[in-house]
């Protein structure tokens, strides 16, 4: 079982940044990749982002780019969304999650991360 914390969510102004984090429970966090999903009302749950065990791999939702990036911490056991530059379609709830599999690909369906976090609320207003 791992459990999933996120933090950091907040209103923000549209232009303006945020970090968002994850904390993990559990020896085996680096063995899990790490992705960031969000769903703003009305639509269906997202992906964001993926970081790979070692963190040396990412990958960003396309229309995301240039604007978030992902990283993580095994230390620490932590996962970081660093968001910028946010406009007022980034409003959602912001879910991290863990995909157990063992292959090394970063994978974006929703289905197929095995745990999640309750999620972080993040308003941009204009």
């Amino acid at each position: 079982q791992v459990q999933l914390i996120e933090s950091g969510g907040g209103l923000v102004q549209a232009g303006g940044s945020l970090r968002l984090s994850c904390a993990a429970s559990g020896r085996a966090f680096k063995l899990y990749k790490m992705g960031w999903f969000r769903q703003a009302p009305g639509k269906e749950r997202e992906f964001v982002a993926a970081v790979s065990r070692s963190g040396t791999d990412t990958k960003i939702a396309d229309s995301l780019q240039g604007r978030f990036t992902v990283a993580r911490d095994n230390v620490r056991n932590f996962v970081y969304l660093q968001m910028n530059n946010l406009n007022v379609e980034d409003t959602a709830v912001y879910y991290c999650a863990a995909d157990l599999n063992l292959a090394a690909t970063l994978r974006i369906m929703a289905a197929e991360y095995a745990y999640w976090g309750q999620g972080t609320r993040v308003t941009v207003s204009e």
